[in-house]
């Protein structure tokens, strides 16, 4: 989708900084993608403490299992 908006250049060249982006448009692109990323990661932290482990659960066997 193309669309013209307005950016802070002080954020833009500070962004700059931190990627190895070589345009704006790939600049803005990791920042959707690293955006993305961290809300997934965050709407999984909702979980936490909401799904139940049966006590019975051997995480070390199944470990095992998977490197034979």
């Amino acid at each position: 989708m193309r669309t013209n908006i307005v950016l802070n250049d002080e954020l833009v060249a500070e962004a700059f900084k931190y990627s190895d982006a070589t345009t704006k448009r790939d600049l803005v692109n990791q920042a959707l993608k690293d955006f993305i990323t961290h809300h997934k990661r965050k709407n999984m932290l909702d979980l936490v403490g909401k799904v139940k482990i049966s006590d019975d659960y051997d995480y070390k066997a199944l470990r095992q299992t998977e490197k034979n």
